[in-house]
């Protein structure tokens, strides 16, 4: 078992380090094209994209894994229930953005984003079926579908942005953006396609019978994992909000706010958040190790997936971090040319070991049946993040107020869920 951890671990960073090649040149693509003005509005609508996005996916990821890895109940009724389940949920959250989406551009004071946010609804259900498919085959701890799916979406995005995009920007920036959150759909599909031909034949998409147990087991799971992620994302989803009309009440412009928050979450926070594929890639394998290991009470074997876990993914984050802070102007350069938040990345990079790490506790805490626990602490660290956001913006801080009211969310919960990990399993 722990050379099929360690094998499956080792495959998901290869295929997640081939995904990130093709990341980062989406990225330099897309910053290139849209230009800073164009960044600065498409990064000012991502964190409600991300909200609507936590929203359908219901956190599927981790429900779907968990029961198959469990094997109680078929995944072929695991599968169809949460299809049925992501399919009205996307029907409800494009109602919600059809009249929502003029408040939210109001709110950012950029109203020419309005039916870009729209656009977010036709997006979502093809998110939420890929992230299905993809977590049956996490539960039956098969990889190969997965690295292959995200190689073959992340190419067909950069052919998107490689081709077309210039055109829709060259129409307008509004309509470059509209392309760039469309283009979700398209590559999406492409990754549905490649997981389909990966399934068994007895799971097709005729079955119609879905038992009731099977719709709430995969809700209380859903439901209480996806309250944690909902906190934090609402919590993102109100920053770029508080932080405009804070700053403008306090006297900063609007060009200040827009530039720099553009230049912090379109070029920083991204290069930080690049090695998260190896974090993510050791949450993912883990879940499925962890659930049954809890289930067998096989405690010493518990114990050594949560040390590497843990550990390899602080290691590797201590590896990026010193490359940051050493080779950080010439990564801007390279990848957005410009030098632009060389100050935010040297002053961030080494706070961020942390956040390395807060994803694997966070799935080991889902794993073990804690997620109630978790939540709490999400809803804690979020009360504490908007509060420390407020209160630093009336200081007049500036765009510092993002950096240190998102660097001691960070630390506070995955120091805390660490400790309720450690007080679970007696970890030494």
């Amino acid at each position: 078992m722990n050379n099929k951890f360690i094998k499956s671990t080792i495959l998901l960073i290869i295929g997640g380090f081939i995904t990130k090649l093709f990341s980062i040149f989406i990225k330099i693509i897309l910053t290139r094209n849209l230009g800073m003005i164009g960044l600065s509005k498409y990064m000012l609508i991502m964190p409600t994209f991300n909200l609507f996005i936590v929203l359908a996916q219901n956190s599927f990821d981790i429900s779907v894994s968990k029961l198959i890895s469990e094997e109680k109940i078929s995944s072929k009724k695991i599968v169809y229930a949460s299809l049925y389940i992501s399919f009205f949920i996307s029907i409800i959250l494009g109602i919600i953005l059809y009249f929502t989406s003029p408040i939210i551009s109001n709110l950012l004071h950029c109203n020419d984003l309005s039916f870009v946010i729209f656009s977010i609804s036709f997006t979502l259900p093809f998110i939420s079926i890929s992230l299905i498919i993809r977590s049956y085959f996490f539960g039956k701890e098969k990889i190969w579908p997965h690295i292959i799916s995200n190689i073959i979406e992340q190419l067909i995005r950069l052919l998107l942005f490689v081709f077309l995009l210039p055109y829709f920007r060259n129409i307008s920036v509004i309509n470059g953006i509209l392309f760039v959150v469309l283009s979700n759909v398209i590559s999406e599909t492409s990754s549905i396609v490649i997981l389909y031909f990966f399934l068994p034949k007895d799971i097709d998409f005729n079955y119609k019978k879905i038992e009731k147990e099977v719709f709430i087991d995969i809700l209380n799971i859903s439901l209480s994992s996806t309250s944690s992620r909902i906190i934090g994302t609402i919590t993102y989803f109100f920053e770029p909000i508080l932080l405009t009309n804070i700053l403008l009440y306090k006297g900063f412009s609007i060009n200040y706010i827009n530039t720099e928050y553009g230049i912090l979450t379109g070029y920083v926070f991204p290069l930080l958040l690049l090695p998260s594929f190896f974090s993510m890639s050791i949450s993912q394998t883990s879940i499925p190790l962890i659930t049954k290991a809890k289930k067998t009470k096989n405690k010493t074997y518990l114990k050594k997936k949560i040390y590497e876990s843990i550990g390899f993914s602080l290691l590797i984050g201590l590896f990026f971090t010193i490359n940051f802070i050493i080779l950080g102007k010439e990564l801007l350069f390279f990848l957005y040319k410009t030098k632009l938040g060389i100050n935010y990345l040297k002053l961030c990079a080494p706070f961020f070991i942390m956040y390395y790490a807060e994803g694997p506790v966070n799935s080991i805490m889902q794993a073990l049946g804690k997620s109630k626990s978790a939540l709490i602490t999400t809803i804690n660290g979020s009360i504490i993040r908007i509060l420390l956001l407020i209160i630093l913006c009336y200081l007049k801080f500036g765009i510092y107020s993002l950096i240190i009211s998102t660097i001691v969310n960070i630390y506070y919960i995955t120091i805390i869920n660490f400790l309720k990990i450690k007080k679970e399993i007696n970890l030494s």
